[in-house]
This record gives C-alpha cells, sequence and structure tokens, in this order.
C-alpha cells in the first residue's frame, strides 16, 4: 500500500536509537525513550499561502530530520510504526555529509 500526506504533513520513520551509552553501559528497553530521530518517507505538496499560492516544503524524502518529543501521530502502516507530522513540528534536518567531512 502507497501512502502520500497531504499538504504540509510528513511521514517519518524513527530511527533506532543506541542501545549502548557512549562510556558502554547497555540501556534496557524499559529504560529507552522514543527516538527523536527519524528518515523522512514521503511529503506532502506543500502548504498554500493567503493568496492560495503553492509552498513547497524544505524537506524531502530520504532526509534525517529532528522532530520534538511529542510530535506526530503515530500511525502502523503495512505493520510498521510510522509518525505523520506536520513541517513545522520538524526541528532540523541533520546533514550527514558535513559530519563525515568533520570525521575525515
Amino acid at each position: 500500500m502507497k501512502f502520500r500526506p497531504l499538504h504540509d504533513r510528513v511521514l517519518v520513520r524513527r530511527v533506532e536509537a543506541e542501545e549502548k551509552t557512549a562510556g558502554g553501559i547497555i540501556i534496557p528497553d524499559t529504560a529507552k525513550e522514543k527516538p527523536q530521530e527519524g528518515e523522512v518517507i514521503a511529503v506532502g505538496s506543500g502548504a498554500r499561502d493567503e493568496s492560495g499560492k503553492l509552498i513547497p516544503l524544505d524537506v524531502k524524502v530520504g532526509d534525517r530530520i529532528l522532530f520534538g518529543k511529542w510530535s506526530g501521530t503515530e500511525i502502523k502502516l503495512n505493520g510498521e510504526d510510522l509518525l505523520i507530522m506536520k513541517e513545522s513540528d520538524v526541528m532540523g534536518v541533520i546533514d550527514q555529509t558535513s559530519a563525515l567531512e568533520k570525521a575525515a
């Protein structure tokens, strides 16, 4: 089944959090918080301004994003847990290339 969000909404798959801390301590499932990082799977066409002009979204499919702890609505689609949220709930896009360049 294909799903396309409407207007300024995005469909997000949560990225699983690390099971160990930087110090090597293993975090049990009961103590884990839901990740606030995800990958955009689908985007709507955009919002409309007062004059009816379409304003495209800043995020695109494949972007890795950060969002608020209580953002979005959880849904189950094709047996997978996903989130639908407005683009305004997205705090930012994680740029993977700049992180890789700094490490080198």
